[in-house]
C-alpha cells in the first residue's frame, strides 16, 4: 500500500502531490510531468493543485513493468503526445535533453537548462559574475522551444566568456545617460567652456534621435547617419566632428562603469576633416597693426596678441600685479589666470521680455569673471622689450587718468585691459574691436586666434630655437609647433640664401654665373661626338 498524505480519512481517494508520487515512483519530477505530458500518467486539477491518484500511480506501474521497466525513458519535449514506443526510438536525438543520475544536481556556477510546467516553457539560467553583495549574478533566457533557448544560453555563455556582459543594475535609456552623463560628471572634470560645448552636442544634436534607444543597443550605423543628415542640413564636417569625438566620450564613460559592454561610437566613422593652411600676418602686417593699434583705446591688448601671442583668455585675465616694472631693463609680466565668457541668468521678479538673460537688467552673473589657464605650461613668464615695456608704461599712465575721470563709477579690480569704467573686457566686445581694427587697417579678415599663429611664427623668424618657443608660448607639447608656426615664403628664402653662403660664400668666393651655368651646345656636341664614334665602331665591326 503507497502512503498518501496525511490527514485525509480512509473513506477519501488517496492523491498525491507532484513531488510525492515522484518520490514514490523512484523518478525526478521533471520525469514525472514528461510521464504526465506523454499521457501515461492520469492527475486531477491543473497547476499547484495537480494531484496524482494512488490508482494513476498503481495503473502506471502495472503497465510498465514496474519500477524498474521502460518508464525510466525521458521522453524529448517536443510539445506532442507521444506514447512510450516513439520515446524509445526517440531516444539520443539531438536537442534530447541529457540526463543526469538520480541525486546529482549541476555543480555550482554552471548553467542550467529546464523545462517548466507552469508556463510550458523552456528556461535557461547563466552565472557571468557576482553581483556587490558577493551574490552569484545569473542571468535568464526562456523560450517555446528547446533548440532556441539553448542557442540563447550558448550566446550569453560566449558573451560572458568575451567580457561583453553589462553589468547587472539599471538598464539606461540612452538619452537619459546622456543628460546625466553630461550634468552630474563633467563638470567635476573639465572646464566650463568644455561643458558648454558638450551640452551643445547632447541636447541639440544627439538626444533628440536618442531618447527611446537602449545605451548598450545603439549601432554604430546610427551615428553615421547623424553626421550625415547634419552635414546635409548645412552643418560643417568640423561640428559632426565634435559631435562625434562627445559621443564617444560619453559611451567610453558608461563601458568603464559596466552599463554597456562595447562602444559602439568607436566603430562609427567620423567625417574627414581638411584641414585648412592658416596664412599668419607678415612682419609688414604686424607692423602696420600695431602702428594703428597705438592710435587706440587698449591699444596693449594688440601688442599682448601679436608679439607674446597670449590667447584670448590669457590677455583680458592679465591685471597690474602680473606685471613687474620695478627695474629698467628687467621689465617682465607672468601669465596665471584665464578671462572666462560670462554667463547670466535672468534676475527680473516679472519677466522682461528679453530673450537672452545677459540683456535683463538684473541679470545674475553665473560664472566667475577668471579661471585657471589653459593647461600647466600655460602657466608662464615674459621679459618685456624695451620698447614694449615705455607702451606698458604709457598704458598704465592712460588707464590712471580714466579712473581718476570715472571716479565712484570706477572698478578697482587691477585689469589691465579695462573697460573705461575698471572692468574687465567681454571677450565678445574684443572680438568685435579685433575686426574693427583690421578694416580699419584694410587687411585681410582673419580669426582672432591667428594673432597666435602669427607670434609663433614671427619667433621661427627670429630663430628661436623650439624649447624657447614652447615654453614662451605655453605649450605642453612641442608638436604644437607644427601647427602653430608656419614656413613662409620669406623663411623660405631666407634659408636658401644661408644654404648659397654656406656652400660659395660671399664677395670673391662667390662663384659668377657663367662658372655656374652649364653650356648645352657643348653638352649636345659632345654627346654627338661620342655617339658618331661609338656607331662608327660598330659598323666597322
Amino acid at each position: 500500500m503507497l502512503c498518501g498524505l496525511a490527514g485525509q480519512h480512509d473513506d477519501d481517494p488517496v492523491t498525491f502531490r507532484v513531488e510525492e508520487a515522484a518520490r514514490e515512483l523512484g523518478m525526478s519530477r521533471a520525469q514525472l510531468y514528461r510521464r504526465i505530458k506523454a499521457g501515461e500518467i492520469a492527475t486531477q486539477g491543473e497547476g499547484r493543485s495537480r494531484r496524482i491518484s494512488e490508482q494513476a500511480i498503481a495503473d502506471f506501474m502495472a503497465g510498465s513493468g514496474g519500477l524498474d521497466g521502460p518508464k525510466r525513458e525521458s521522453v524529448p519535449a517536443t510539445g506532442a503526445k507521444r506514447s512510450v514506443s516513439a520515446t524509445s526510438k526517440a531516444k539520443g536525438r539531438r536537442g534530447t535533453p541529457r540526463r543526469r543520475p538520480e541525486g546529482t544536481r549541476v555543480p555550482n556556477g554552471e548553467n542550467s537548462i529546464y523545462f517548466s510546467e507552469t508556463d510550458q516553457s523552456w528556461h535557461g539560467w547563466v552565472t557571468v559574475g557576482v553581483l556587490k553583495d558577493g551574490s552569484p549574478d545569473r542571468r535568464h533566457r526562456m523560450s517555446k522551444s528547446e533548440k532556441a533557448l539553448r542557442k540563447k544560453v550558448k550566446e550569453l555563455t560566449k558573451a560572458r566568456d568575451e567580457g561583453a556582459i553589462r553589468e547587472a543594475g539599471r538598464r539606461w535609456r540612452a538619452g537619459d545617460w546622456l543628460i546625466h552623463w553630461v550634468e552630474n560628471v563633467v563638470p567635476l572634470q573639465v572646464r566650463d567652456s568644455t561643458t558648454e560645448g558638450y551640452r551643445t552636442d547632447v541636447y541639440k544634436h544627439l538626444v533628440p534621435g536618442l531618447s527611446k534607444h537602449w545605451l548598450d543597443a545603439v549601432p554604430p550605423e546610427w551615428f553615421e547617419g547623424l553626421y550625415l543628415t547634419m552635414m546635409q542640413n548645412g552643418a560643417k564636417p568640423a561640428t559632426a566632428h565634435h559631435v562625434h569625438r562627445t559621443a564617444r566620450t560619453a559611451w567610453g564613460v558608461a563601458c568603464a562603469r559596466g552599463h554597456t559592454s562595447k562602444n559602439p561610437v568607436a566603430l562609427a566613422k567620423p567625417p574627414r576633416i581638411e584641414e585648412e593652411e592658416i596664412e599668419p600676418y607678415s612682419l609688414e602686417e604686424v607692423q602696420l597693426l600695431l602702428g594703428a593699434a597705438m592710435e587706440r583705446r587698449n591699444g596693449l591688448r594688440w601688442v599682448l596678441a601679436l608679439v607674446f601671442g597670449l590667447r584670448q583668455g590669457e590677455a583680458l585675465g592679465l591685471k597690474w600685479e602680473d606685471f613687474d616694472l620695478d627695474i629698467v631693463g628687467e621689465e617682465g609680466f607672468r601669465v596665471r589666470r584665464n578671462r572666462l565668457r560670462p554667463r547670466y541668468a535672468h534676475g527680473c521678479s516679472e519677466p522682461c521680455q528679453r530673450p537672452y538673460a545677459g540683456h535683463c537688467p538684473a541679470r545674475i552673473s553665473k560664472r566667475p569673471k577668471t579661471g585657471p589657464v589653459k593647461s600647466k605650461a600655460g602657466r608662464r613668464s615674459w621679459a618685456l622689450p624695451g620698447p614694449i615695456a615705455v607702451v606698458v608704461r604709457m598704458h598704465r599712465v592712460a588707464q590712471e587718468e580714466e579712473r581718476v575721470a570715472a571716479g565712484d563709477r570706477w572698478l578697482d579690480e587691477g585689469w589691465v585691459i579695462a573697460t573705461e569704467n575698471g572692468d574687465a573686457v567681454n571677450p565678445r566686445n574684443d572680438w568685435a574691436e579685433w575686426k574693427e581694427l583690421l578694416r580699419e587697417t584694410g587687411l585681410r579678415d582673419g580669426r582672432l586666434h591667428d594673432a597666435r599663429h602669427t607670434a609663433a611664427t614671427l619667433l621661427l623668424r627670429a630663430g628661436i630655437v623650439e624649447r624657447t618657443t614652447q615654453s614662451l608660448m605655453g605649450w605642453g607639447d612641442t608638436r604644437n609647433a607644427q601647427r602653430y608656426q608656419h614656413v613662409t615664403g620669406v623663411i623660405q628664402r631666407d634659408a636658401a640664401s644661408r644654404v648659397g653662403t654656406l656652400l660659395w660664400g660671399v664677395g670673391e668666393l662667390a662663384p659668377s654665373p657663367s662658372q655656374l651655368a652649364i653650356k648645352p651646345s657643348q653638352t649636345v656636341s659632345g654627346e654627338l661626338s661620342a655617339t658618331g664614334s661609338a656607331t662608327e665602331t660598330d659598323q666597322s665591326h
